[in-house]
């Protein structure tokens, strides 16, 4: 499987360019979101991402539970290898439950809106003690029509050795499935962690607009 060869995995559409004009349509609706994050101004980057409040829209409800549906297994194999505690249960619910019970409560699927000369800065979206150790990324825009440049990125620190980056172009309405933190990787001892940041290369023209979907909530 490419999540556990690879720690990554681009899917075929999962929208339609009308659910994606959609979404992006939310935007404009500043009563959706509970944040809005000017990334030059936390020294994040360039551009700006907003988390959705409480209720979620429907789309992005759906797509977060039958995401994580989708992934729960290969998270709990990766625990398997690594020798860590899987706490992760059947459903969505009840793992949002799990954090908001330990304080972790803010919603955390996001927009993110990206214009000629934004970039995203190397980081992992920890928010808590509770991680869900896969997440996604829906393109909203076209690459190629919509915006040039704007490659997600991916890096891997490996051990003992340099650390390996990937560039990749995410289609509209297509959705990356990538790793949040860590995955294992084969090594002498059986398993080992191999540590991942992700980030967004500098736009060169037009507009670059994503959902993310992380499943789990933020203290």
């Amino acid at each position: 499987m490419e999540l556990d060869e690879a720690g990554y995995a681009l899917t075929g559409p999962v929208l339609a360019d009308a659910d994606c004009q959609q979404l992006v349509r939310l935007l404009a609706q500043p009563a959706r979101f509970r944040a809005t994050v000017d990334m030059a101004r936390h020294r994040l980057g360039s551009g700006e991402y907003r988390y959705f409040d409480h209720p979620l829209p429907a789309p992005v409800r759906e797509l977060r539970a039958a995401f994580y549906e989708l992934l729960r297994p290969v998270a709990l194999r990766w625990a398997a290898r690594l020798g860590r505690a899987a706490p992760w249960p059947d459903t969505l619910d009840d793992w949002l439950a799990t954090c908001h019970r330990a304080g972790q409560r803010k919603p955390t699927p996001l927009m993110l809106s990206y214009q000629a000369g934004d970039w995203n800065a190397l980081h992992q979206d920890l928010y808590g003690d509770l991680v869900f150790p896969l997440q996604v990324v829906i393109g909203l825009d076209a690459p190629g029509s919509d915006y040039a440049g704007g490659e997600f990125l991916l890096v891997e620190q490996r051990a003992r050795a340099q650390s390996r980056g990937t560039a990749l172009a995410l289609p509209r309405g297509h959705a990356l499935l990538f790793t949040t933190r860590d995955r294992p990787v084969p090594s002498v001892r059986g398993w080992s962690a191999t540590a991942v940041r992700h980030g967004v290369s500098t736009v060169r023209s037009g507009q670059r607009r994503t959902l993310g979907l992380i499943f789990h909530d933020a203290a």
